[in-house]
């Protein structure tokens, strides 16, 4: 059973790829696409009910197992991702008729998911790193859909950078294989109790190469230059997913080597942890700013993502069970929240053509209720009570204040806040100028609000943008489960 939520998608993704007269059917699309997401999430669900089991693929090398494991962070994770995963793949069924090329769309984008399924069950560090190739690989196919020379720059700088950051991580496991070659995901760590002379620095280069490098897929300065470049030129859909879900690849990365492998025991107090949150709030500012100044709307999202993510690294950073909760909780949000402004974002480009900001003043009037959506998304988003980002944004602050981090623990509030006044006003623009263009202004839009596969997805993420802040009590529980054995 552990092998469904990846076999599922692979099968149906195959299946469009290798058999023609399906592939090329968009009524044979709209039923295999859709079921073979929704049965994926099924098998997520039904797995998360049974106790935790796992499942040898096969040896790669000696003492080099791939194999499969389900615990509470995997629970966490596969049902996220492939509940976003479902939503956006919804949207995309009319919205790909847009970009065209359907059916090589969806082949891609089931392998995608059938890949970050593997990830989010992989049972050790080289299980995880195998799949962690293998979504910049595949993911990769998503950034150039559309097969413009923009495009394929920004799918190459997504390439170099992702790789990038995956061989450096890659020196940071043949670091910790020479210690330890046990690189089983274990609550609390699998590091030794003693140390030769010199191997504890050595173990935190190794850890610092491995943070580094994950963190380039989770957008983290100084290697979050991808985002920008590949957000803008990929489909809406794609964006969505690529910020909502796959930055989540580095941010789970992030979890398993410093919480399963490493133990925040051996890293708190170091200069590892130190110059690690350093570079997180150095991203949060980094990316508001520039956010707050891009014209163009798809890239203002990208660079709002650049900032958010970063809040969920920072929480990780602080080595707190409270930090923590409020990274997984910014995980779960932040998901949610700018995979609805994406989509959004892609229900305006698809009625009207417009990619600028200045370009979609008076577009309420033609679209009320995906300018309503983006309200309500923009809102959970800056942190605006009782909506989710402010549980998150509770969380991290007061988990900083408690950390015994030094000046972080009081930087970081501080750069958090002011983060969300420069969300408010990179995001509450488009909505007060897309309802309130001022008096005698023309905007030339004539179009109607979105088809209903598309502006469903939309209201039903929004809707959750709120609600998950307001009854947040069962993901509490599960959050409960995860933190326990980590501290």
């Amino acid at each position: 059973m552990i092998l469904l939520p990846v076999l599922l998608p692979l099968a149906a993704g195959l299946v469009l790829l290798l058999i023609r007269p399906i592939g090329e059917s968009r009524t044979a699309r709209m039923v295999l696409v859709p079921a073979a997401l929704v049965l994926t999430v099924t098998a997520n669900l039904y797995l998360a009910s049974q106790p935790d089991v796992s499942l040898l693929l096969w040896q790669l090398a000696p003492e080099m197992p791939i194999y499969f494991h389900l615990d509470n962070l995997t629970r966490l994770f596969s049902l996220l991702t492939s509940g976003i995963w479902c939503i956006a793949g919804v949207f995309s069924l009319q919205y790909m008729q847009h970009e065209g090329g359907e059916r090589r769309f969806f082949c891609v984008y089931l392998l995608v998911l059938a890949i970050l399924m593997g990830l989010d069950y992989a049972g050790s560090l080289i299980t995880f790193y195998v799949f962690y190739e293998l979504v910049t690989l595949s993911s990769f196919l998503l950034v150039i859909h559309s097969g413009t020379h923009e495009a394929i720059m920004a799918g190459l700088k997504y390439l170099f950078y992702s790789v990038a950051g995956a061989f450096m991580a890659l020196f940071g496991v043949f670091f910790l294989y020479s210690t330890t070659s046990d690189l089983v995901f274990t609550p609390g760590g699998v590091l030794p109790a003693s140390f030769i002379p010199g191997e504890r620095e050595r173990l935190l280069i190794a850890l610092a190469l491995l943070m580094l490098g994950f963190s380039a897929k989770a957008g983290m300065f100084p290697l979050h230059g991808w985002l920008p470049a590949a957000h803008p030129v990929a489909p809406a859909p794609a964006s969505a997913v690529l910020s909502g879900i796959i930055t989540k690849s580095g941010v789970l990365a992030l979890i398993r080597v410093l919480y399963y492998i490493a133990g925040v025991d051996f890293l708190r107090g170091t200069w590892v942890q130190y110059a690690y949150l350093s570079l997180t709030l150095i991203t949060v500012l980094m990316g508001s700013m520039m956010a707050y100044y891009e014209p163009v709307l798809k890239k203002r999202l990208a660079y709002s993502t650049v900032s958010q993510v970063s809040y969920v690294l920072f929480g990780i950073g602080l080595m707190t069970p409270v930090g923590l909760a409020g990274a997984l909780c910014h995980v779960l949000f932040h998901a949610t929240i700018k995979c609805g402004l994406f989509l959004a974002a892609g229900a305006f480009i698809y009625q009207t053509g417009r990619t600028k900001v200045a370009d979609l003043r008076g577009v309420g009037k033609n679209m009320p209720v995906t300018v309503w959506s983006f309200a309500l998304c923009s809102l959970a988003l800056v942190g605006i009570p009782p909506a989710s980002g402010f549980v998150s944004k509770w969380l991290l602050a007061t988990g900083a204040l408690d950390a015994g981090v030094g000046v972080w623990g009081y930087l970081g509030p501080v750069i958090l806040l002011v983060s969300a006044l420069l969300t408010a006003g990179y995001l509450f623009p488009v909505v007060s100028r897309g309802f309130f263009p001022g008096e005698g202004y023309e905007s030339g839009i004539t179009c109607r609000e979105a088809p209903g596969l598309m502006i469903v997805p939309v209201v039903l993420l929004a809707v959750l943008a709120i609600l998950l802040g307001i009854f947040h009590t069962p993901y509490n529980k599960l959050l409960t489960a995860v933190l326990g054995g980590l501290f």
